[in-house]
This record gives structure tokens, C-alpha cells and sequence, in this order.
């Protein structure tokens, strides 16, 4: 029997944080947005951050960040999912720009996750190769090269970090646009999704950026990249009052993680293969007080809704949740603990297992049928699943 919804979730679905990358990732994976209009993902906050109202931007402002985007346009892309000679339809759109007179681009890496062919349009509207370089899953950035002719214009990367408040431009390619400006200001530093599979320490963003931006830079007065797009968060349950921000992964010149991707590292995330499909997402973040009070026992955990089949969940032998039509749990396994550390949620778990490496066995602790067992698995690179 599949999962029902119960009252304890209902309790749970007026206090959501919801989280969309914001480019078209091309496979099977937790965090895939659509790559024209934003679905947010949904997970509970820990506590909402209190913002200050953003100052609009001045005359001055928005006049220099125009002047920019018309500078640095030529060295921006849009990156499509087709192949360079056969591309009528591409299955999603993304945002890079070039870092190097070499080729060499910076985006988003679920921008060109798992993606079968690669090509990048610049400004002018000529068609280039694509080939990914290096990546790092867990901060959502890869380097790719770009056939671009020797010579085609590129960004530099910022020399300091920015400030908050200070005026920013992007360029992307969201909601069918072709490598146009969005404006706004920096507006928090090293912000945290509340998710274990969204980069930490993003810049914080007032920009009015949707799905096709992600990977796109975000440029400081100076003319310098700052950031790369990544996601949106949106809160609130009126459409008309939404509270939406986005956010970039910080990027500088002497970033270190930039230069181990020009040179080719390719840095995987670990996943076991589990997941917690539809509504039930929504329950990520379950309070222990409210797993108590639910039906699915007196001790929280991590439980979840579907194995990937031949994952390493699926061949240690994990099982699903199941529940009956009135909400008691019928069978499954409530996770209590990764190598003797206590997790409480499904958020838990994924950030107890982002702490490993591909490659690595761990020991879960579970609950299956009252009885508590100890089962080990190799955690798998989400590239592979």
C-alpha cells in the first residue's frame, strides 16, 4: 500500500521553506526544476531569517549596472541541452559565462548534471561544443569548455567578497529570455538552504531570478563575477505575497575550489538511494515532538517513501514506509543514527551522509518492526544513480 496523507502532516503545511535550482537538470535526482517556471522543492525552516526592506536602487545604480550588462554580455552564454549541429527543441536551458580566453566556463553543476549532449549559444547567436571539465556537486559549480573562437571576450572573478547591500547585476536566461539583465543588491552572506543537497554559504540576493538564470554570474559594480546562480527560496502560502530570494555560490579569484575544476576534479556527492516522494516531502524536516505524536512510533527517525532500485539502499536491504489508510504505520524503517550519530529527520540523514565521501561504508542504526539492527551499506556518487 503506498503512503497515505495523514494528520500529522497536515499540521506541518502552513510553516514551508521551499527550494528550486534554478536551471534544467537533465536525469533522475532529488532537486530537478523545471526550465521555464520555478516548482519548488519544500522543507520546513528552522526559523525564518528577519529581513530588512531592500533600498531600491538608485538612478546611478541601475545606470551603471546597465552600462555593465551591455560590456559584459559577449563574454555570458546560454546553455542548452541539444547537440551543437541538431538542436530544434532543447530539453532545458541554463545560464555560463566565460572565465577564460581559452574556452573555459563557469555554471551551475546540475545545470549540466547527467545532461546528453551540451551546446552554448553567445550573444551573437552562434552555436558552440560544450564538454564539462570539472565539478563539485555538493557547491553546485562546474567548469566546462566552450568552442568558442580564441579571443571571445570573459569575465574576471572578484577580488573580495561583496558586501551586504551592495548593488548587483545578473544575466541569464530565465523565463525564455536570451542573456538578459536582472538587477537588485546583495542581501545576506553565507545563508544556508536548510537542505543538505543545496550548497551551503550562498550570497543572498534580492534579483528577480527564475529557472534558466542558474549558472549565470552575478557582477559587482567593478564588472567582477561575485557569484554563481544556484536557487530560489519561497515562502509563504499567499501566490500574491510570496517571499522570494535568490541565491548564488560565492565565487573569487583566488577561489580555491575554482581552480581544482579547471584542472579537472570531479567531485561527487554520496546518496545512499532513498527518497521522500510528493506530500511527504513536505515532512523533511519533522520536529521530533511532532514523530512522537504521530503514529509511526515513540522514537524519531529518518523514514522514506521509495528505494531506487539496484542503490545501495536497495541492496543492504532498507524499506520503505508504509502506512494504512488511518495513518499507523504498517511497515518500514525509521533510521535512528549514521556511524552512532543521532539523526532525528529525513534532513538529518542526508546531512549525516553528505559528511562521507563516495566510497565509504556506513553503519545505520534502525528501527524495523520495534526491533532496533544495524545495517551496513557503501554509499554510491549521485552521478552514477
Amino acid at each position: 500500500m503506498s503512503p497515505k496523507s495523514t494528520g500529522f502532516q497536515a499540521t506541518l503545511l502552513g510553516l514551508l521553506t521551499g527550494a528550486t535550482l534554478l536551471g534544467a537538470g537533465w536525469g533522475a535526482q532529488a532537486q530537478t526544476a523545471l526550465p521555464t517556471a520555478p516548482s519548488p522543492r519544500s522543507t520546513l525552516p528552522v526559523t525564518p531569517p528577519k529581513r530588512l526592506p531592500v533600498k531600491p536602487l538608485t538612478a546611478q545604480e541601475n545606470a551603471a549596472l546597465q552600462a555593465l550588462f551591455t560590456k559584459l554580455r559577449p563574454a555570458t552564454l546560454r546553455i542548452e541541452q541539444c547537440p551543437v549541429n541538431a538542436c530544434t527543441e532543447p530539453g532545458g536551458v541554463g545560464t555560463g559565462f566565460l572565465i577564460s580566453d581559452s574556452g573555459l566556463a563557469l555554471t551551475a553543476y546540475h545545470v549540466v548534471f547527467q545532461a546528453p549532449a551540451l551546446s552554448a549559444r553567445t550573444s551573437n547567436g552562434k552555436r558552440y561544443p560544450v564538454t564539462v571539465v570539472g565539478y563539485d556537486d555538493q557547491y553546485d559549480l562546474a567548469v566546462v569548455q566552450v568552442g568558442v573562437p580564441k579571443g571571445t571576450p570573459f569575465l574576471p572573478l572578484a577580488k573580495a567578497a561583496p558586501k551586504v547591500g551592495d548593488a548587483a547585476l545578473a544575466i541569464g536566461n530565465g523565463g525564455g529570455a536570451y542573456l538578459r539583465p536582472k538587477v537588485g543588491r546583495f542581501t545576506g552572506l553565507q545563508s544556508e538552504a536548510g537542505r543538505a543537497d543545496f550548497p551551503p554559504g550562498t550570497l543572498e540576493l534580492s534579483a528577480p531570478l527564475v529557472p534558466g538564470d542558474s549558472g549565470g554570474p552575478i557582477i559587482n559594480r567593478a564588472g567582477e563575477v561575485a557569484g554563481v546562480v544556484s536557487y530560489v527560496s519561497v515562502r509563504g502560502e499567499d501566490e500574491n505575497s510570496l517571499d522570494i530570494h535568490a541565491y548564488a555560490v560565492p565565487v573569487t579569484a583566488t577561489d580555491a575550489r575554482v581552480a581544482e575544476l579547471r584542472r579537472g576534479v570531479k567531485r561527487d556527492a554520496p546518496v545512499i538511494g532513498i527518497s521522500l516522494e510528493g506530500e511527504w516531502s513536505l515532512l523533511a524536516n519533522l520536529p521530533e515532538s511532532a514523530f512522537v505524536e504521530s503514529k509511526l512510533g515513540k522514537t524519531a527517525g529518518a523514514f522514506f517513501t521509495r528505494v531506487v532500485p539496484g542503490s545501495p539502499a536497495a541492496k543492504a536491504g532498507l524499506q520503505p514506509l508504509r502506512v494504512s489508510e488511518k495513518g499507523d504505520l504498517v511497515s518500514g524503517d525509521i533510521v535512528t543514527a549514521v556511524n552512532g550519530r543521532r539523526i532525528y529527520n529525513f534532513s538529518d540523514f542526508q546531512y549525516a551522509v553528505r559528511r562521507h565521501a563516495p566510497g565509504e561504508t556506513v553503519t545505520l542504526s534502525v528501527l524495523r518492526g520495534g526491533k532496533s539492527i544495524s545495517v551496513k551499506l557503501t554509499l554510491a556518487a549521485r552521478s552514477t544513480m
